[in-house]
């Protein structure tokens, strides 16, 4: 019973491959996740759980680099990072702290950067040497460590606002110069640099009448900023259809100090928004920034440095941050004029904020390809992939004239690119033109390995018996095992450099190779031996 699975365990072992890439290629379960209220059934995916990338699904592509300048080799002269950045911070008029970043590294100096978009380089410069400390140059660009905040933030807001099959990465210029490089399928260009040059900076102020203002308007800013904020829901609407996002707010705090929950509760007392006699009721005018006559105080809602909603305080609400109760359970409203400014504030909140901003109007470059592009050159990439598969099957068979030879030769080729295409869609990598390119170098390198075996097991002429077939399979697959491992050494660096679509070209044609050498290399020499021996 056992004795036939022993002996042919390498194609069982092909079989259970092909149908785990089925599985991953059309369950339901692992299809690619949908924006939120996207019907699936309408989000180009087709009969397969097959995402595309930009070249075949069309969609944006834009690549920019992050404004900002950096000072390097910095002697902080005992002074820590933070009171470097202050320090550097005043003698920018209008940055503040947060715009200026230092961090020490070695015993060459550290690190200063600003952020601040309107910072010349002359005017970092100048700050620099007024604040005392020395450096080596100022250049173009912001740290590493900025760079990889900010290519988690762009992440994010990829993800949280259901860009299916979106990703960002750095990469470098010739010159030296690095830049984000987003890529979104599907999308038009101008959403897509809306959500990017979104900083995505949320944070509570205060406004109160002040007959001592201008326009008689005070404000108190940063009542609550963006790291206090704990939990973020996603945007929902109220009873009444008001648009909100549900939030906690930080209540704790290291010792002696007050948390977050408990500054803000304090805050809005002291403003009169909460009172004895119930909460406030706001009437502030968003075009001109400030309240009307009669207003109580206002919780304003800042996105970006806007002012995008003002408003009051329920009695309930009132009541519990009067008694003190509420910075217990932090929990609180932010509520918006529209859904799609309840969404683009959850958005921030849960992406965090970019840490510079991305010049794209400047130095940056975009592209779009409508999606009837892409829809051709999906056809045209069906249409190439086939050429190569019968010209190769022609080969073989015109080489051969023998199909039990040839047939096995080209469905084993054929199982690998399958089993690539559930890997593809098992992990939700999108497939891109040079991923197809990995996909024909994998069918051009898998048939190569597969006449060297053939070649090799019938280079002596015929062979009946199974102990001579497995001595001549084995001289041969030390040959594409060494071929096998050139490829991979040789690929190897085009798979960890950000190079871009040469990283797709790279993965695919790696792990096609290592599918070869550990599956359907052995599964096809199993076939072989059953079809040319007897005993």
């Amino acid at each position: 019973m056992l004795g036939p699975i022993k002996r042919n365990w390498r194609v069982l072992l092909l079989v259970v491959v092909i149908i785990a890439a089925s599985v991953a290629l059309f369950a339901p379960q692992f299809a690619p996740d949908t924006a939120p209220g996207e019907d699936p059934d309408e989000a180009g995916q087709g009969l397969t759980n097959l995402q595309y990338g930009l070249d075949l699904a069309g969609g944006t592509r834009i690549r920019a680099p992050l404004m900002g300048y950096t000072a390097t080799n910095v002697e902080f002269g005992g002074d820590n990072p933070s009171e470097v950045a202050a320090n550097v911070a005043e003698q920018l008029e209008g940055v503040s702290a947060r715009e200026v970043n230092a961090e020490e590294q070695d015993e060459q100096g550290g690190e200063v950067e600003v952020t601040d978009p309107d910072v010349t380089q002359d005017e970092f410069r100048a700050a620099m040497d007024a604040s005392g400390y020395t450096y080596n140059d100022i250049r173009r660009g912001v740290t590493a460590e900025t760079r990889d905040a900010a290519e988690g933030v762009i992440r994010g807001k990829i993800n949280e606002a259901g860009l299916s099959g979106g990703s960002v990465q750095q990469v470098q210029s010739i010159t030296g110069e690095w830049f984000m490089l987003v890529e979104v399928p599907g999308e038009d260009r101008q959403d897509v640099i809306d959500l990017l040059e979104e900083r995505g900076t949320v944070q509570i102020d205060i406004g109160y009448p002040d007959a001592d203002a201008e326009n008689g308007t005070g404000v108190e800013e940063e009542v609550l900023i963006q790291d206090d904020f704990e939990n973020i829901g996603t945007a929902s609407r109220d009873e009444n259809d008001q648009p909100y996002v549900p939030v906690s707010v930080i209540n704790e705090a290291p010792e002696g100090e007050d948390s977050p929950a408990h500054r803000f509760q304090d805050a809005v007392v002291e403003r009169e928004v909460a009172s004895d006699t119930g909460g406030a009721r706001c009437d502030f005018d968003l075009d001109e920034g400030e309240l009307n006559e009669g207003s109580d105080a206002c919780l304003l809602l800042v996105v970006d440095g806007e002012v995008v909603n003002a408003f009051g305080m329920d009695d309930g609400l009132a009541e519990s941050m009067v008694s003190g109760s509420w910075a217990e359970s932090g929990n609180f409203r932010l509520t918006t004029t529209s859904f799609e400014d309840a969404q683009q504030v959850s958005i921030n909140l849960r992406a965090g904020a970019l840490p510079a901003e991305l010049d794209i109007a400047g130095e940056g470059t975009s592209a779009f390809i409508s999606p009837t592009q892409g829809e051709n050159f999906r056809f045209y990439s069906m249409l190439t992939g086939l050429f190569a598969i019968f010209a190769v099957a022609g080969m073989v068979f015109l080489r051969y004239r023998e199909p039990k030879v040839a047939l096995p030769m080209i469905v084993t080729a054929l199982a690998e690119v399958y089993a690539l295409l559930g890997f593809a869609a098992l992990v939700g990598y999108p497939i891109e033109l040079a991923v197809i390119a990995g996909f024909i170098a994998v069918v051009g390198t898998g048939v190569d390995d597969l006449v060297i075996i053939a070649d090799e097991v019938m280079s002596e002429g015929d062979v009946k018996s199974r102990k001579v077939f497995d001595s001549r399979f084995r001289r041969a697959f030390w040959v594409i095992g060494a071929a096998a491992a050139t490829t991979i050494i040789a690929m190897s660096p085009l798979m960890v450099l950000s190079l871009g679509d040469l990283s797709g070209f790279a993965i695919f044609t790696i792990l096609g190779v290592l599918i070869g050498v550990l599956i359907t290399r052995p599964a096809y020499g199993d076939i072989l031996r059953r079809l040319l021996t007897v005993r």
